[in-house]
């Protein structure tokens, strides 16, 4: 699909926001095609620039919403295709970037539905919208005016006299354009957009299928059966069957946030044995939620759509733009690091047997296991306890963590909005003024859903409801951190894991990039697949400093910092249980890129995971991170489809340059440093090549030895 040049936004968001969308039309939908009338379509009004009217979330207005929205923004292709005067720059790469604003507002509506709050009935409001937004879709890219004109201004003679920033916008929407189907014409022409509409479809379905196995399977416990479970999920596990109508019993959601934990601490094996064959069977249980046959025609129709477009694999043709070019360097890359993690499993999975033995369980170590005794293991090695962490890792302390990280390298500050003077779309979601520190200036706004709830989809994620742009007047960001936490009972400081915390600083860099950005235009903010992680990832890093654990790692009952030597044991077991880590996610991206290289006619994703997981030698003890059936990563759209590689890639690049600020003088809050990661790295968002902007900052290409010695593998040739 296009990249998000605004008009194409639209496209991009139609393809990705299908995945949740139901099957049937909504009932009752009010005429709501006016701007004014409809809320989904009415400017945004306000304080900060304007935001949107979450407090007017209406169903009935989403279709009339979204199909005035689709009407608006063909019009304004229309206009710009068939202009008479020869194309320019500004007459048509700037006309389509100033285009699709009421369908983009619908689309932030439609996201927060989507994600936050999806209830069965917005699934069914959705229905009818899926093929028409692939068919929106398919009217941009296939519009041969409109790509004529676009190729004009990219061949012609005005391209050598546009700034750097201008030229690789140019760039993004020819190459948007003419690797999705803008060249083709007649029957090949029309199949390309059967195809994408019957994607979205079943793309659509897939997502569904997981978010129902997620809703529909609790494991109810009594309380005799939390043995080994820390009080804080307990805790959590009461309010969440209260919540659900089970009074006095104890709900383990089919959630990785919940799930975790659980196979973490609980004793009771047959337990810990049903939870992690439940979470990992969604979408795979042969009934009207298997998603299995979904897999195969995916694949078959992404294989059919690229070979139109003369392309050998679907991945040849999802990497081409990435930073690694071929399918064949993104293998290589995980071939370097699979092999070191499968030792190590070995070796950790000798650890845990042996303890095992020790105590006469009389067992041999399965996957339900893994977590259990990874956690005894850890105490025996490193006298470190998960849970007694846990007790310094307080959500609002390390919120005001990662702000006080966010002023330190960035410059900014952020205070609090009184409920009530920001619209929001729950109770639960607070608001944060974010303000430049050396000028005072306004730079955004930052939103956060910390808490899991039914129709919120699980993991956590980072969103922008309004990037930053100055091309037609400034307008500041909207950003948006979500997460699953269980929330505790009132009053109660709510207590995440270490692995927790980590996210939360990665998701938050995500914002940060957002929040820093500096480029015109809004395509620019946009990104590429196995780079857009590296920020997020590289933030991770802080938590560990002293100026964060020091401050802000505190007690939740007494208040007192945590020790030194607790601090001491956590450096210490910073590469343990990496084997597992690293193999449980390289295996899910080498699967990735087999079903992407491979002619799939006929595909069993069943025997196919099977038999890939065989041949790259997988251990008994460890299943992929998302197996097929629920891996929505890439099957419920094709964000990271042939791509979930893009985690290690960025990888190397977080390590590398980690070990850049280890080395400098003022370590990781070294102002110089900070200063070029800001400009080089975060501000410039897509305005520059990946590469180019990576060799910026640190003078070199990154190197993957360094991502080796944060996993604590042997490095060739060290």
């Amino acid at each position: 699909m296009p990249p998000s040049f605004r008009m194409a936004a639209a496209i991009v968001a139609a393809a990705a926001l299908a995945a949740c969308a139901g099957d049937s039309a909504p009932t009752g939908a009010r005429d709501m095609n006016s701007t004014a009338d409809n809320p989904l379509l009415a400017e945004w009004t306000g304080p900060y620039g304007g935001v949107p009217a979450f407090d007017r979330l209406d169903l009935a207005a989403l279709e009339p919403a979204m199909e005035a929205g689709m009407a608006e923004s063909l019009a304004e292709i229309e206009e710009i295709a068939a202009n008479p005067e020869p194309p320019t720059f500004e007459n048509t790469i700037l006309a389509m970037e100033r285009g699709g604003q009421a369908l983009n507002r619908v689309f932030t509506y439609w996201g927060i539905w989507r994600s936050n709050l999806s209830t069965p009935e917005f699934r069914e409001a959705q229905g009818p919208l899926v093929p028409k937004l692939s068919e929106f879709q398919s009217k941009i890219t296939q519009n041969r005016a409109l790509f004529d004109r676009i190729r004009a201004v990219y061949e012609g003679d005005e391209m050598a006299t546009l700034r750097p920033d201008q030229q690789r916008l140019v760039w993004l929407v020819y190459d948007g354009f003419a690797r999705n189907g803008a060249t083709l014409d007649g029957a090949a022409k029309d199949r390309y957009a059967e195809i994408n509409k019957r994607l979205a479809e079943l793309q659509t379905q897939f997502g569904n299928n997981v978010l129902a196995d997620e809703e529909g399977h609790v494991l109810f416990l009594e309380a005799d059966q939390l043995s080994g479970l820390p009080k804080s999920f307990v805790q959590a596990a009461a309010a969440a069957a209260t919540e659900r109508g089970q009074e006095g019993k104890f709900a383990v959601t089919n959630t990785r946030s919940s799930m975790d934990p659980f196979l973490t601490f609980s004793d009771e094996r047959d337990l810990r044995e049903k939870v992690w064959q439940t979470y990992y069977s969604r979408g795979d249980n042969g009934d009207e939620h298997d998603n299995n046959a979904l897999i195969a025609e995916i694949l078959e129709l992404r294989h059919e759509r690229v070979q139109l477009l003369g392309y050998d694999s679907y991945a040849a043709w999802q990497l081409e733009n990435r930073m690694a070019k071929t399918p064949e360097r993104a293998l290589d890359l995980m071939e370097a690091v699979f092999p070191a993690a499968l030792a190590r499993v070995e070796e950790e999975v000798a650890d845990m047997q042996a303890i095992a033995d020790a105590a006469g369980a009389g067992i041999k170590i399965e996957p339900w296991d893994y977590r259990y005794y990874a956690e005894k293991v850890r105490k025996a090695k490193y006298d470190l306890d998960s849970d007694e962490i846990k007790q310094y890792l307080q959500m609002d302390k390390l919120r005001e963590a990662m702000f006080f990280v966010a002023g330190e390298l960035f410059g900014f500050e952020f205070a609090p909005i009184a409920d009530g003077v920001v619209p929001v779309y729950h109770e639960d979601v607070k608001v944060w003024e974010v303000t430049d520190r050396s000028t005072g200036d306004h730079v955004g706004l930052w939103y956060l859903d910390p808490y899991a709830r039914g129709g919120k989809r699980s993991g956590a994620w980072a969103s922008a409801f309004r990037s930053h742009e100055t091309f037609d007047g400034k307008k500041t960001v909207l950003a948006s951190n979500n997460s699953n936490f269980i929330k505790g009972a009132p009053g109660e400081a709510v207590l995440i894991s270490w692995s927790d915390a980590e996210t939360l600083f990665h998701e938050f860099g995500h914002a940060l990039h957002y929040l820093s950005s500096k480029v015109e235009y809004p395509t620019l903010n946009g990104g590429v697949r196995d780079y857009t992680e590296f920020q997020s990832q590289l933030l991770e890093h802080w938590l560990v400093t002293d100026e964060v654990i020091d401050n802000y790692l505190v007690h939740h009952e007494t208040g007192e910092p945590i020790p030194a030597e607790l601090v001491a044991k956590i450096k210490r077991a910073a590469t343990f249980n990496q084997g597992f880590a690293q193999a449980e996610y390289v295996a899910a991206a080498l699967v990735d890129m087999m079903y992407h290289t491979t002619d799939p006619t006929g595909i069993d994703a069943d025997a196919f995971e099977r038999q890939a997981l065989a041949n790259l030698g997988m251990p008994s003890e460890v299943v992929m991170r998302h197996r097929s059936p629920h891996f929505g990563h890439i099957f419920s759209s094709e964000g990271y489809s042939a791509g979930y590689y893009g985690y290690l890639w960025a990888d190397v690049l977080t390590a590398d340059a980690a070990e850049a600020f280890e080395n400098a003088p003022g370590g990781f809050y070294d102002k110089d440093l900070a200063r070029k990661l800001v400009d080089n790295l975060f501000a410039v968002r897509n305005a520059v090549d990946p590469a180019a902007a990576y060799r910026a900052f640190r003078g070199r290409d990154a190197e993957i030895g360094a991502v080796m010695r944060s996993y604590g593998f042997p490095v060739p040739g060290e």
